[in-house]
């Protein structure tokens, strides 16, 4: 039975690090830039678009070509945001992967 405890004291310890982790993860920022820094967006820990800036000199471009930029920093930006997403719960599970499991993001 001992054996058995020892699982479900595990399985509480890494819930209560999984929701610390959730809130860290809530508090990420990060930038995605393209265009050499002439467009840059900030997400949020959960994705969401918190800032777009766009450089004066981008303005004075063709509007299909600032749109990429966008995608572009955007698409930047969702793959730091996995990343740091990914290192925050490796800090929660151990580094243990949750097979079948995917990130939102």
């Amino acid at each position: 039975m001992t054996d058995f405890t020892k699982i479900l004291d595990k399985a509480k310890e890494i819930e209560a690090k999984m929701k610390e982790s959730q809130e860290n993860i809530k508090k990420i920022k990060v930038e995605g830039v393209s265009g050499s820094n002439s467009v840059k967006v900030v997400l949020d820990g959960e994705g969401e678009m918190q800032k777009v800036e766009i450089s004066e000199q981008t303005m004075k471009e063709e509007k299909s070509m600032i749109e990429d930029l966008i995608v572009a920093a955007h698409n930047n930006a969702k793959v730091q945001l996995k990343t740091k997403t990914s290192e925050e719960i490796s800090k929660a599970t151990g580094g243990l992967g949750i097979p079948g499991f995917k990130w939102p993001l």
